[in-house]
């Protein structure tokens, strides 16, 4: 049901509430009237009929006065314009810079809520708030939402642009050729390049294997042609199982002489990857025509779109590992927050002294607020809402004003006889 409809029942079943009590309130009144009326010219208003009488009469004055005090809350009695009367039109607005006053003196004292603030201590509510599992999943949800609906507002070409002009200053910061030549030297000194080596004789030897007729033929071709064709396969077997027999050999042995050698050799290019001008700027050549290709432009716009893509998906699928990082990330906050207790100090301090300072600069604004609302509210339907709200309970105070006169007349009237 909308918000229109359910104020629109509320005020139907008000409506209805306060017309069944004002129509008791007057009804009362009418009867004190009558029963006045039948005293006063019936009786010779003696005895009993004395009681009666200054029972209704005072009745009757106890309920006028009521009604009128009642009616002059929201309207003008008999649409009379009576002094003080009409009073919620006529001062809704200094109601409302009353209002706002109050609210800002008693409820928006800063020494008030600091105090306060401290003893719920937010900050182990919050901790027990985001360890709870669907605390997590929730706040993992805005979250992964959040991230997808920046990353869907912002411009893809900016975005790229930006990713490639940070990449490409990064690396043109960076000189090329020593930083091969670290790397490279961290390798041989991690024995991380036998592992390469390793790889390369494998791949050489299956090159090998899988290539015998071609190499077969190779040497056919430059074999003289007096050498009977079983010696050339003879000697081409001598050869290939020598070969693959020295493959063999140095992927076992780590300490073979031709590693040495290539060990050697590598240490030399390190040192003239760090030393040679040559090398290096031939090395910081190779980096721009990298950075000034376009597939380098290509390849930076795809990483933007390929992140936008991932996480919207992400996003909008609960088991997706963003959402469930995002959980875990949550959980992890909430107990450190749980058992670190300079941590949790920090968090109190810091809320209470954000509270504060919004206090002491909105405090004038709330009650500048509140009056403003106040006075833009249209005087007549404020006081129709008001006397909704209220009417119903006001009407009982007429019905009070006339038993209570009544008994007031008995007592009188009691006073004079005795």
């Amino acid at each position: 049901m909308t918000s229109p409809e359910v104020a629109g029942l509320w005020e139907t079943e008000r409506a209805a509430q306060l017309a069944r009590s004002r129509r008791r309130a007057t009804g009362l009144l009418i009867f004190a009237v009558l029963l006045f009326a039948a005293t006063h010219f019936f009786t010779d208003g003696r005895g009993w009929w004395g009681f009666v009488q200054a029972a209704s009469e005072a009745g009757v004055v106890g309920g006028i006065a009521d009604w009128f005090a009642v009616t002059a809350l929201f309207r003008h009695p008999l649409g009379l314009p009576i002094p003080h009367t009409a009073i919620i039109p006529k001062g809704k607005d200094a109601f409302g810079r009353g209002l706002g006053e109050f609210v800002a003196e008693n409820f928006l004292d800063a020494d008030l809520l600091t105090e306060r603030l401290w003893e719920l201590d937010p900050a182990d509510r919050m901790a027990t708030w985001l360890m709870r599992p669907d605390s997590a999943d929730m706040v993992a949800r805005r979250a992964a939402g959040v991230m997808a609906g920046v990353t869907e507002a912002m411009d893809d070409a900016e975005v790229a642009g930006a990713i490639r002009q940070t990449i490409d200053e990064r690396i043109r910061d960076v000189e090329i050729a020593p930083l091969v030549g670290t790397v490279a030297r961290l390798a041989i000194e991690g024995g991380h390049h036998h592992a390469l080596i390793d790889t390369a004789l494998v791949g050489l030897s299956r090159t090998l294997e899988e290539n015998q007729e071609v190499f077969r033929q190779q040497l056919r071709k430059e074999s003289p042609w007096w050498v009977p064709e079983p010696i050339d396969d003879v000697v081409f077997q001598k050869i290939y199982a020598g070969a693959q027999q020295f493959i063999t050999d140095i992927t076992a042995d780590r300490g073979h002489p031709l590693r040495a050698n290539m060990d050697e050799r590598a240490t030399q290019l390190i040192t003239r990857l760090n030393e040679s001008p040559d090398l290096r700027a031939r090395g910081e050549d190779l980096k721009n025509a990298f950075l000034d290709h376009p597939e380098f432009a290509a390849w930076t716009d795809d990483l933007w779109l390929d992140l936008k893509r991932h996480i919207a998906r992400a996003a909008g699928e609960p088991e997706s590992d963003l959402r469930r990082r995002l959980a875990k990330w949550v959980v992890a906050a909430g107990e450190r927050l749980a058992t670190d207790q300079a941590l949790r100090t920090r968090v109190n301090t810091w809320g209470v002294a954000a509270v504060r300072q919004l206090v002491d600069q909105s405090g004038e604004e709330v009650t500048s607020l509140i009056a403003s609302t106040v006075e833009r509210w249209d005087p007549n339907e404020t006081s129709r809402r008001l006397e909704l709200l209220l009417g119903r309970d006001l009407q009982f105070i007429r019905i009070n004003g006339t038993m209570v006169g009544a008994l007031v007349g008995i007592a009188l009237h009691t006073i004079v006889v005795l």
